[in-house]
């Protein structure tokens, strides 16, 4: 597997200067995945800001796509926003303590919307 689907840039772009790209097979929830990015940011006001994008041979029902992903944006115990997929709940986002479906498009759009999301909270 090679990481980025065709047309799309490789996950490791300018949000991910601190990504750590490894290629090699383990095992995630009975199926093969290739991580492809995995980064923690602690900054410092305290905000943690952690990204981590697999790469599955098959979908993760419900989903069409081939990522399982966890975006987290918050303090320990606190999420401000996260965008996440799992087994029977398939693409979706936490802001604070509210949920909402996702709809994914490409992994640029989803790291695209997760940085404007943590922009746009950072703000005063």
């Amino acid at each position: 597997m090679s990481g980025a689907r065709a047309g799309e840039t490789a996950v490791c772009h300018n949000y991910l200067h601190h990504c750590m790209c490894a290629i090699y097979m383990a095992t995630m929830q009975h199926m093969n995945a290739t991580p492809i990015a995995q980064a923690k940011e602690v900054r410092d006001d305290g905000s943690i800001v952690e990204i981590v994008v697999w790469e599955l041979d098959e979908p993760l029902p419900p989903c069409t796509h081939h990522y399982k992903y966890r975006l987290f944006f918050g303090l320990p115990g606190e999420c401000f926003v996260r965008y996440d997929n799992e087994r029977g709940k398939g693409d979706h986002r936490h802001a604070g303590n509210v949920e909402s479906d996702y709809d994914f498009i490409t992994l640029d759009v989803l790291l695209a919307d997760f940085e404007r999301d943590v922009t746009n909270w950072s703000k005063p």
